[in-house]
């Protein structure tokens, strides 16, 4: 389970609100105050809600109740690597998986549909104050997904694992720790100098970070697939310049897209402002972390449906495909500066044997972990030219993978194979 401490969720809505006049500040908190008693220090999970004229309208379920209703709809979880059509019809087998996958903020006649269809009874919370009018529905919604529970099925994450975290004194797990977080707010940074907005959550999971996009997109995960390499970017020129063993630490690093819950536990006697997450995307990205060498970047085995704003519908993207498109953009990354030294240009790919035409394909590796269980991975390289620097190289090369633990040399595969 891994718990987000970013600034850019709920917490900037927060800011938004205490910016408000005293008035609509007022009302604001008299919905939290509401919504808070409905929650019942976390007992209850607002699962949608619909505004009307002087109030909202809620559907509040106990935590019981979801779980009995999950598992009776649910015969068995998800199968990863599962054709989208399949996938759909394994998520249609329970009703409480597509409300949690939906939208929080509904009309009331798709409130009163999915109350009959569950059989709870919807509430009113009548409020001094029309929603939408004094306080923007926007950050109502916001609000209400601190007592909620979501479900994102097509979100990249990314995982920084620091190499042999604990073999180091406290001392230096916090120094390295801190370098790590720097080499992240650095990145960022980068990205806004070329109004690449990437709306990151961050996670520590003891020895690294999980770091994904809170945005939902193929660009937002094009994003943060961009966003990765610069991190380690950062990372390699810092180490090169450390004069202190053991104050930057050696990264080792996986991307994967795929699905997790969202919620808030509770913190006191009230729900955090930081979301965790847990679900397949993470579990496969623990479970890659494993099996991945010093230094090297592993692209898990995907083939998911993203939402594509180019077509105000989706598009299935394999994990082949999605680094064709994350190298169309990135040229939108030239002219960076790092390490006082511009980004002349950038290639990122998936690595693979030479063919007899001189041409790279790509290969596919099988792991097995402690639990039996298979997945399929790539081996990835970054490698960014600057004017008057060296190099810098990401990620290890095919030849470099000998100690590699894979349970086959790999295959090699195409895009039209994917």
């Amino acid at each position: 389970m891994a718990k987000t401490n970013d600034e850019n969720g709920y917490a900037d809505n927060k800011a938004a609100a205490e910016l408000l006049p005293p008035d609509v500040q007022n009302h604001f908190d008299r919905l939290n105050r509401s919504l808070h008693a409905l929650w019942k220090l976390g007992r209850n999970v607002i699962l949608v809600w619909a505004p009307y004229e002087t109030g909202i309208e809620v559907l509040v379920l106990p935590n019981y109740a979801i779980a009995a209703l999950a598992s009776r709809g649910n015969a068995k979880p998800l199968e990863r690597g599962t054709t989208t059509l399949d996938r759909r019809a394994q998520q249609e087998q329970s009703f409480i998986d597509t409300v949690i996958s939906g939208p929080k903020q509904v009309d009331r006649t798709e409130l009163q549909r999915i109350a009959g269809k569950l059989d709870f009874e919807p509430q009113n919370i009548d409020l001094p104050f029309s929603p939408g009018v004094e306080i923007d529905l926007h950050l109502i919604d916001s609000l209400l997904r601190r007592y909620s529970l979501s479900y994102v099925e097509d979100r990249a994450v990314a995982l920084f694992d620091i190499v042999n975290f604990s073999l180091y004194s406290p001392l230096e797990q916090v120094t390295e720790l801190n370098s790590l977080a720097y080499s992240v707010n650095s990145a960022h940074s980068k990205l806004l100098q070329r109004k690449i907005d990437i709306n990151f959550a961050r996670s520590t999971t003891g020895d690294g970070f999980y770091i994904w996009n809170r945005d939902r997109s193929i660009q937002a995960n094009v994003n943060l697939y961009h966003f990765m390499h610069l991190v380690l970017a950062d990372n390699a020129i810092a180490r090169t310049k450390a004069v202190q063993q053991n104050s930057v630490p050696l990264l080792r690093t996986c991307f994967d897209i795929g699905g997790h819950y969202e919620f808030y536990q509770s913190e006191g006697l009230s729900p955090t402002v930081y979301s965790y997450i847990v679900g397949e995307v993470t579990i496969e990205l623990a479970r890659m972390i494993d099996k991945v060498i010093p230094g090297q970047i592993m692209v898990g085995d995907f083939l998911v449906d993203m939402p594509d704003p180019d077509t105000a519908g989706t598009r299935e993207l394999s994990s082949i495909e999605f680094i064709e498109k994350t190298q169309q953009s990135l040229s939108n990354l030239q002219g960076l500066v790092l390490s006082d030294d511009e980004i002349n240009s950038i290639q990122c790919y998936l690595t693979g044997q030479r063919n007899t035409d001189g041409g790279f394909g790509i290969k596919r590796y099988l792991l097995h972990d402690k639990h039996g269980l298979t997945r399929h991975i790539y081996n990835a390289k970054v490698n960014i030219y600057r004017q008057q620097a060296d190099p810098i190289y990401l990620g290890v090369q095919d030849k470099e993978m000998q100690t590699f633990e894979s349970d086959h040399t790999g295959e090699t595969v195409s895009p039209a194979a994917e």
